[in-house]
């Protein structure tokens, strides 16, 4: 990751899922690696940036109504590069005192980290330079233990990442993070799945393995493992963008003069979930 010389190697010859999403977002720390693959996939889901702005106002959304719920520990896995709202942005500004680690394998999160420890006074964050293919590290690491007190309820967050983990090896890896988090803890998740819309979510698929990025849908099945023995959060398991839109509290019906009558949504992409640790 870093050279003799302590520059960090960004691996701009390669195309990476960090940085094709920051493209999707509008951010500008990509590279023409990252923007061919990009171009492939926008063939495969036209709607694909509405989908990267629709993972990132659910990951608003969770963080918001958990630590309006009194959680105050997040690990974020997955991070990406910064893109505000960060989560402790969103996390510390009903709770400032909230504590943030911060966890991604790609060098550019970690030349922009200094953006992602930026928080208030009262508030901890903090980055680690890990792989999710790794938890044991990810839970050893100083910088995780000496800022989360597993004693106490953690939100993992796994946003748009466990699609990319190929196989039933990430069941174990997810296992594995959430053994030592306290009862009462959470798992915040948005994954891949070709339940709604087969053909676009395939030819999405094979547009990353084509950039040499592996990938793997789950069906709502496979999503549901993840959260084998723990308490679901309503609504459930449901497509992102139907995760309480409009907040945790239930909004009032509409007026019938007021719904939407432009062009159908486009299928879902993928689904999120919160459960609760018993």
């Amino acid at each position: 990751m870093v050279d003799r010389n302590g520059s960090v190697d960004l691996k701009q010859d390669r195309a990476h899922s960090a940085r094709i999403y920051d493209y999707f977002l509008g951010g500008k720390d990509n590279y023409p690696a990252d923007r061919e693959a990009a171009a492939q996939i926008e063939l495969a889901i036209p709607s694909v940036r509405a989908v990267a702005r629709g993972n990132r106002a659910f990951m608003a959304r969770a963080v918001r109504h958990l630590s309006g719920s009194g959680v105050r520990q997040f690990l974020d896995i997955g991070t990406g590069i910064p893109t505000e709202p960060n989560l402790h942005q969103v996390a510390q500004e009903s709770a400032p005192d909230a504590r943030v680690v911060y966890v991604d394998n790609d060098p550019i999160v970690l030349a922009h980290a200094r953006a992602l420890l930026v928080g208030t006074p009262e508030g901890v964050t903090q980055y680690v330079q890990a792989d999710v293919t790794e938890p044991d590290r990810i839970l050893a690491d100083p910088a995780v233990r000496d800022t989360l007190d597993f004693g106490n309820p953690v939100a993992l967050s796994l946003i748009a990442l466990c699609h990319f983990v190929p196989g039933d090896r990430i069941y174990e890896i997810i296992d594995t993070l959430l053994a030592p988090l306290a009862s009462g803890s959470f798992l915040v998740m948005t994954h891949l799945t070709t339940d709604f819309d087969p053909v676009m979510v395939e030819g999405t698929v094979q547009a990353y393995r084509q950039s040499g990025i592996e990938m793997e849908a789950r069906t709502r099945e496979g999503v549901s493992r993840f959260f084998h023995g723990m308490d679901v959060l309503e609504p459930g398991i449901v497509a992102i963008d139907s995760w309480y839109p409009e907040g945790a509290e239930a909004p009032p019906a509409p007026n019938v003069t007021q719904l939407d009558t432009g062009a159908p949504k486009p299928p879902a992409a993928g689904y999120a979930a919160v459960g609760r640790k018993r």
